[in-house]
């Protein structure tokens, strides 16, 4: 089965490659930094590294740009209230976020860009805007005229014919039941971050900045634009206004869309006691390759019910994945191969790969996994699998890992290393040899206390992290 995805553009199964054959070019909405990321921003942002993953398997090559929206009605609000600049306002929440991606394993993409150190570019694509005609004044802000482009609607599917001719919109966010003109740039206003510039002495709208950023590194048309659906419209649709009024060509060949995260069957929220954010999970304990689980779980187009039951479940599963890896790395199988084994292994792979072709469908991908290792297991149990089996599961675990990238434990800061567990294993053994039983007892409490789990078994001890 070729890669394919779902374009929110055409609302169909579409097989994907990108235009030159080899490197993807994507642009990836990135965080708004007035707070820090719940969550529901994270499933997005996990949904988007398992595209990353996922396409270098299938052989390509990456150019992904995502933004940080750093200028922005929510930010500026809370910067005023505080009496910080812009700079010193956000600098703490992206930092936060950048740590966020790190501790969920979610990679960094190629080039991570910030608003405000584009307004040059943002201006120059309103100037031209203005030049073909699809711009106009009012009270010193300067609009985008939606009646100018009769394809507004064509990503979200609505048909704003009965809107309201000459109705404008301010600020960045709005009833996505309306369209109206939105706002390129904003005239300033007293105690308001601004830049003086040819278009007037002010700050630029939200929507103009994703336009500008994106055709700057990656050209006029991109091969995937993904995000949250809730950027469908207006941000995304008004994306497509301004570029494809400017250049005359598709500004991006698929749009991909990962659905709404709720909570205990809830819609997310601070008042209902459900709002989570990373920190709050890992402060319950929960180590973050868990959340990550479960925030990859289901399917991106799915929504996902985050439930604590969920986060339990997730561990487990982890658990048995990590288990299995152990016995392939720990026991003592049979000589030779076994072939039954060695075709399991290869059908294995190929539905995993089958799966994920299929629009990243995680879930149909884990359970590929899961019902691998239950007839692997079953087969060591009976000695139907031998050594020369053991290569090629381990390969599915690289593969598969290689995605979901959950196996390998968290190492806490200041752990001991995995040298020194089993120089203590060690050292263990030979106090049991000399009937030593107290020092042996004392290492197992030893490493007890750090975090690992010893198990003696016939063919000597095992370890893992707890």
């Amino acid at each position: 089965m070729a890669l394919r995805f779902y374009n929110s553009l055409s609302q169909q199964l579409e097989p994907f490659t990108p235009q030159d054959g080899k490197t993807v070019r994507m642009y990836t909405c990135g965080p708004t930094v007035y707070h820090y990321a719940h969550i529901g921003n994270l499933r997005t942002f996990t949904f988007q590294d398992i595209l990353r993953r996922w396409l270098r398997a299938s052989g390509f090559a990456l150019n992904n740009v995502m933004n940080i929206t750093d200028v922005e009605d929510k930010i500026i609000r809370a910067a005023m209230a505080q009496g910080k600049t812009l700079r010193e306002y956000t600098a703490e929440y992206e930092e936060a976020f950048l740590e966020d991606m790190a501790t969920l394993r979610l990679e960094r993409p190629e080039q991570v860009v910030r608003a405000t150190e584009h307004i040059d570019e943002m201006v120059d694509l309103i100037q031209k805007l203005g030049e073909k005609g699809f711009t106009y004044e009012s009270d010193g802000s300067t609009y985008y005229r939606i009646s100018k482009f009769p394809e507004y609607g064509k990503l979200s599917h609505n048909d704003f014919g009965g809107m309201i001719a000459g109705a404008r919109v301010d600020v960045d966010e709005y009833d996505k039941d309306d369209a109206r003109d939105f706002v390129l740039w904003k005239q300033k206003k007293e105690g308001e971050p601004s830049w003086d510039t040819p278009i007037g002495d002010g700050r630029p709208g939200w929507h103009i900045e994703c336009s500008a950023m994106a055709m700057k590194y990656l050209g006029a048309t991109l091969d995937i634009h993904a995000g949250g659906i809730d950027l469908q419209f207006p941000h995304h649709e008004n994306e497509i206004a301004q570029s494809e009024a400017v250049t005359g060509k598709q500004f991006a060949k698929f749009w991909l869309h990962a659905e709404h995260l709720i909570v205990e069957g809830q819609k997310m929220s601070k008042s209902l006691g459900n709002f989570y954010t990373l920190r709050d999970l890992l402060k319950l304990g929960y180590a973050p390759e868990t959340v990550r689980f479960l925030l990859e779980s289901v399917p991106y187009r799915n929504k996902l019910n985050f439930t604590m039951d969920g986060v339990k479940a997730a561990a487990t599963a982890i658990e048995r994945l990590r288990n299995f890896e152990l016995r392939l790395k720990t026991e003592r199988f049979g000589p030779d191969s076994d072939a039954a084994s060695e075709a399991r292994t290869a059908g294995a792979v190929l539905r995993f790969r089958e799966t994920m072709d299929d629009d990243l469908n995680t879930a149909g991908a884990l359970g590929v996994v899961f019902e691998f290792l239950r007839d692997t297991n079953s087969a060591m149990d009976s000695g139907k699998f031998l050594a020369g089996n053991v290569a090629s599961a381990q390969g599915l675990l690289s593969l598969f890992d290689s995605v979901f990238d959950v196996m390998r434990p968290t190492t806490v800061a200041g752990g001991i290393s995995d040298e020194a567990v089993e120089a203590l294993i060690a050292e263990r053994v030979a106090a049991k040899k000399a009937r030593d039983f107290g020092r042996a007892d004392e290492v197992r409490a030893e490493l007890d206390a750090q975090g690992i789990v010893l198990e003696d078994t016939k063919d000597g001890p095992r370890w893992k992290r707890k």
